[in-house]
């Protein structure tokens, strides 16, 4: 199987499968507990039907949405997800150069394998995930890091107080680094380009922390310690308003899921939220973004924008959460297992198939701008 034959959002897994090593593709793949929270994020858009107009001019489509002041060509964008450099050797770097290409925002984490410096010359707008960890010098490095290179969101992520239980992980072994064991060497050795890649390219670290822990960089640590250990577990809605004062631009939370939260956002003066449950990897058992969407919006989508993240496999699972109030969507998995199968060449297609799928549901619609959306065209089945 090659890039040229992957069509959809599938074909794109089956091709990373192909491609890294079992531990890796399932740090990506898994979820925590039961992986029922997972399977339901995506699960949930079936529970909605489309209902088209006909007869409407649709010759020209107009996808550009504005979101925390930035406009973008697409109304979804590349949610911020740790250690892309083991998916591919490129990693952050080529994530941000097919966003570019599309004019739609990306995403960095704090557990970015590529330096703020690498990536601060690329072309697009650029959001900075922030884990606030318990190391004060640490916290106050990274929002320097991200003012120096010129990122215009901070995205404070707050549903990851622990880590959610990553029971694949347990399976494989799954560390960063990587921590060949005896049950894992034959995952590894089966795939020599990975190795040969992992080994030849530039060394795997982590920038914004290497200087201050060695976990994850230089100590094999799973994520599930990680966030347990380095974690504040004290952080609170006085943390996020200190926090937003010392960024001083856009400010957003993720990983919002209640109303009452919602509600509270807006009122410390955040700019956004992002409905998230982290892709279904901490809370199993927790609702979908899509299922939840609507309650939060007509709470508070007058006030702040409200981003959907999660599920997203079509361009119609784009289309119904604008319909319902959604300021634009995002996610990780639409554009990883891309990027671990052809890198920047593999997200730059999910990119294109998203856009051309969603611009031709947009036209069998009868809708022509973002705005034409709402919820008039849905109907829920239960």
């Amino acid at each position: 199987m090659k890039l040229k034959h992957c069509h959809n959002f599938h074909d794109f897994r089956k091709l990373a499968k192909k491609k890294i090593p079992s531990p890796v593709f399932h740090y990506i793949d898994g979820a925590a507990d039961d992986e029922m929270t997972h399977i339901r994020n995506t699960k949930a858009f079936d529970d909605v039907d489309l209902v088209p107009n006909v007869l409407r001019d649709v010759s020209k489509i107009d996808l550009s949405t504005t979101v925390f002041g930035k406009k973008l060509d697409l109304p979804f964008y590349c949610s911020p997800t740790a250690l892309q450099r083991l998916f591919h050797y490129d990693g952050e770097k080529a994530v941000g150069r097919a966003a570019a290409k599309f004019n739609t925002m990306f995403s960095v984490s704090t557990l970015s394998t590529t330096s703020m410096e690498v990536l601060a010359p690329i072309d697009a707008p650029k959001l900075f995930q922030y884990y606030y960890h318990k190391d004060k010098g640490l916290n106050d490095a990274m929002v320097e890091k991200a003012k120096e290179a010129n990122f215009d969101v901070l995205a404070l992520t707050v549903d990851t107080i622990t880590s959610g239980n990553r029971e694949r992980d347990f399976r494989t072994g799954f560390t960063s680094p990587p921590r060949i064991t005896l049950s894992s060497a034959f995952s590894y050795v089966t795939k020599p380009m990975w190795g040969i890649n992992y080994l030849t390219k530039a060394k795997f670290e982590l920038p914004l922390l290497k200087d201050h822990v060695s976990e994850l960089s230089n100590v094999a640590t799973s994520i599930g310690d990680y966030f347990g250990n380095m974690l504040d577990q004290s952080m609170n809605w006085k943390d996020a308003e200190e926090l937003k004062s010392k960024w001083g631009g856009q400010f957003a939370l993720k990983g919002v899921m209640s109303v009452e939260d919602a509600k509270k956002a807006a009122d410390i003066g955040c700019n956004g939220i992002i409905v998230s449950n982290h892709g279904g990897r901490q809370l199993d058992g927790s609702r979908s973004p899509f299922d939840h969407i609507a309650e939060i919006v007509d709470a508070v989508g007058d006030k702040i924008d409200v981003i959907m993240e999660g599920g997203i496999q079509r361009g119609t699972h784009i289309l119904k959460a604008l319909s319902v109030g959604a300021k634009a969507c995002a996610g990780g998995r639409m554009y990883l297992y891309a990027l671990a199968a052809a890198g920047q060449d593999g997200v730059e297609k999910a990119l294109g198939i998203y856009r051309d799928e969603l611009e031709r549901d947009m036209k069998l619609m009868g809708c022509t701008k973002i705005s034409d959306l709402s919820r008039q065209n849905l109907r829920y089945r239960n």
